[in-house]
């Protein structure tokens, strides 16, 4: 901030208003700039304007000058809060005068949650970039606080873990049994167990007449004319040699070798 570029005082010689002639002697006068004024043409000609108030600041009162900018003492506050900082400190930021509390929440993260500032000490917590409040960031079914718990992300929402499984969590639609952990099939988007899978959904070996289920033993299927068999039970009729993966003939519903094919 900078001093005024005039000075007040009494006038002790003949001297006469540069602007509306008046005696200055005796009176108290403004001199600027070489010239010398009394107290009201000073404040219709040569008054600096507040750029708060939009008043002119005569010359008895106490000015703020700062970057070609003027203000009464009173008008110089934090644009935030409104403190006053004649006599302070400040920061001037995108052309607002700012006290130093005010000026350290404008640079703080914003809460996704209340878009209040962040400030050092505010615990929080922070997602692929985003910030929260500790106590903003809630479930956006149950609205509970999460904070620091855990959470399950879906698009632009937040889950606690109970809503989650609640609302998202796998169920096999024959028994209901909630499928999260465990091994399940899915069929034309539907889940099974692998219980209710096997005894409602898999088709049959046409060997041993046992479940097809895909999984352990006799994940491998040999498929042929609408009939699936385990691999391991994909042998021939007569010699029980194991084909699959293997040339066979098929007769009458039945699965031959080659050479025991040539005997029938």
């Amino acid at each position: 901030m900078s001093p005024s570029s005039y000075k007040v005082g009494t006038m002790s010689e003949k001297f006469d208003c540069h602007y509306c002639r008046d005696p200055l002697q005796g009176k108290k006068y403004v001199q600027k700039d070489g010239r010398h004024c009394c107290l009201k043409c000073f404040d219709k000609f040569c008054a600096n304007t507040c750029v708060e108030c939009r008043k002119p600041i005569s010359a008895d009162a106490k000015e703020v000058h700062y970057k070609n900018r003027y203000w009464h003492d009173t008008c110089f506050r934090c644009a935030k809060c409104l403190h006053p900082l004649a006599s302070e400190t400040f920061v001037s930021k995108d052309g607002k005068i700012l006290c130093n509390k005010c000026a350290t929440r404008e640079d703080s993260p914003r809460c996704k949650g209340c878009f209040k500032a962040i400030v050092a000490g505010d615990q929080n917590v922070e997602y692929k970039g985003t910030i929260w409040h500790k106590d903003c960031f809630t479930c956006s079914n149950c609205k509970q606080v999460i904070g620091t718990g855990s959470f399950f992300p879906k698009g632009e929402d937040f889950y606690c873990v109970t809503c989650h499984e609640t609302k998202f969590a796998k169920h096999c639609v024959k028994c209901n049994k909630k499928l999260a952990g465990q091994r399940f099939t899915a069929v034309e988007d539907q889940y099974y167990c692998v219980d209710c899978y096997k005894n409602f959904v898999a088709k049959k070996c046409a060997g041993c007449k046992n479940p097809i289920t895909g999984f352990g033993k006799g994940s491998s299927v040999v498929a042929y004319e609408g009939q699936s068999w385990h691999d391991y039970c994909f042998h021939c009729k007569k010699c029980s040699v194991n084909l699959a993966n293997k040339r066979f003939v098929f007769h009458n519903e039945q699965v031959y070798c080659p050479d025991c094919a040539k005997k029938l």
